[in-house]
């Protein structure tokens, strides 16, 4: 904020400064309400602006990594993944049920056990009419039971490793989401450059038209030029101002697409840093980067870690072919009544379950687990060659860009001096308003593809490095 004293001196002052010495105005001094009023109207854009934080596109990165939903999401899949391991190695836990039940009647063979289990029988029990015709009876039965599976023949084991590798393979999922990510804010970020850089553009050839209109509108008053090439230098204002409406839209959009590649309000604002310049290259090229891939990228790890999967629940499937060896305790207390009349007994038991015939369940689980198997076998070879090629055309895409940078950069120089020779033959009456629109219409399309291949360049920067799964928020390709 500038104030100027009474002399002819300016004081620049900001708007924190403004603002403590507004603060510091007493009821002496001649400043009235309504000027303090009027200024800090005048002060709220510069304090709206200010409040815009400063953003690179690490930082960018760094931010989508820890506020995307997707991300969340896929960190809640792999908890859960975890969750799913403590489940398979409750195979090997003990199995601990507790029962309370209640019944009551006259069976005598009912009446017969639950005596004997309440302690309560008797020489007299033994008489032939009350051993025959018993009158009812009640039972509260209490029991705390435990089963330990003592060898199952690996099928818990299996389903543990089965386990351990389903969430190594949901880990590998979230990385490759992390890799998405970031492509996708470096290319919002970008995107969000390209278009600032398009309606400044938009702008400058908005003004150079203008120009050219209060140029063409001297000539037309001295007799030089025609009532047509102003007509027609008008057309091309019109066009540019267009150009400009929809440059603004563009970056409107631009901006909350950011927002939403960070996870963030799509109306918050922010100022980018990191400017729209060539990018630094990844490290290696051809076989190495291809061989980089092979060796990093989640999606391949992930179809490997598949098909181990598919071995270890084959193998958990084979094992229902043979006996389960398990142990079975039971303590009991029985009771006439809640708490009086009653005893307690106990029981253990070792057994070896063999199912001989389940309707050919298990033949079917082997042989759904041997095919699956196979096709995470070949997924992981069609994995491998989409990877491969992923890398190539990467690396094909990088060089275009790489290439039209350089190309489009000699491309600007010779558009800029080709309008400014132009512009001063038609000044003279040399040049045709025609020569003079071309100019101008070749110079706008060779800025707009200038920022276009450095668009591309960093973009394609960026997913080559994604394409070999080095990405990661402290890439150079990102600076």
């Amino acid at each position: 904020m500038h104030f100027r004293a009474s002399g002819d001196t300016a004081i620049a002052l900001s708007p924190r400064a403004t603002l403590c010495i507004l603060n510091d105005v007493t009821a002496t001094e001649t400043v009235t309400i309504m000027q303090i009023s009027r200024l800090i109207l005048f002060l709220l854009p510069g304090l709206t602006l200010n409040a815009q934080a400063p953003l690179s596109l690490p930082d960018a990165v760094k931010l989508a990594l820890t506020h995307h939903p997707s991300l969340e999401a896929a960190t809640a899949r792999v908890q859960a993944a975890g969750s799913r391991i403590a489940q398979a190695r409750s195979g090997w836990m003990p199995r601990a049920t507790y029962t309370e039940g209640f019944q009551e009647g006259n069976n005598p063979v009912y009446v017969f056990g639950a005596l004997l289990t309440q302690h309560q029988f008797t020489a007299a029990n033994f008489n032939l009419g009350p051993l025959n015709r018993p009158d009812a009876l009640s039972n509260y039965q209490s029991q705390l039971s435990v089963d330990q599976t003592v060898y199952d023949f690996g099928a818990t084991r299996n389903a543990v490793k089965a386990a351990q590798l389903g969430k190594k393979m949901t880990e590998e999922e979230r990385r490759r989401m992390e890799l998405a990510v970031t492509v996708g804010v470096a290319r919002a970020y970008h995107g969000v450059a390209l278009a600032g850089q398009n309606l400044r553009l938009a702008e400058e050839s908005l003004k150079s038209a203008n120009a050219d209109l209060e140029r063409a509108r001297s000539l037309q008053r001295a007799g030089v030029a025609t009532d047509a090439d102003v007509l027609s230098v008008q057309v091309h204002a019109s066009a540019m101002s267009e150009y400009r409406a929809r440059s603004a839209a563009d970056l409107k959009v631009a901006r909350a697409a950011l927002n939403e590649a960070l996870g963030l309000p799509l109306d918050d604002e922010h100022t980018l840093t990191t400017p729209m310049e060539a990018a630094q290259l990844p490290a290696g090229t051809g076989a190495g980067l291809e061989a980089q891939a092979v060796a990093s990228r989640p999606e391949l790890l992930a179809a490997r870690l598949g098909k181990e999967i598919s071995a270890a629940q084959e193998a958990s499937a084979r094992a229902q072919y043979w006996p389960v060896i398990g142990l079975h305790g039971v303590f009991e207390a029985d009771r006439q009544n809640i708490a009086s009349k009653g005893g307690a007994n106990w029981l253990f038991a070792a057994s070896a379950r063999w199912t001989l015939f389940d309707g050919n369940r298990t033949r079917a689980s082997v042989a759904e687990a041997r095919q699956m198997k196979t096709a995470a076998a070949a997924s992981e070879r069609q994995m491998d060659a989409a990877v491969r090629l992923e890398v190539r055309r990467a690396e094909a895409n990088l060089d275009a860009a790489r290439e039209r940078v350089g190309t489009t950069r000699d491309t600007v120089a010779q558009a800029e001096e080709s309008l400014r020779i132009i512009r001063n033959r038609y000044s003279s009456g040399l040049a045709t308003v025609t020569d003079l629109l071309r100019s101008e219409t070749a110079l706008l399309e060779s800025k707009t593809r200038r920022l276009a291949a450095l668009y591309d360049q960093r973009t394609a920067a960026v997913q080559l490095e994604a394409a070999t799964g080095a990405l990661n928020g402290d890439s150079d390709v990102l600076k």
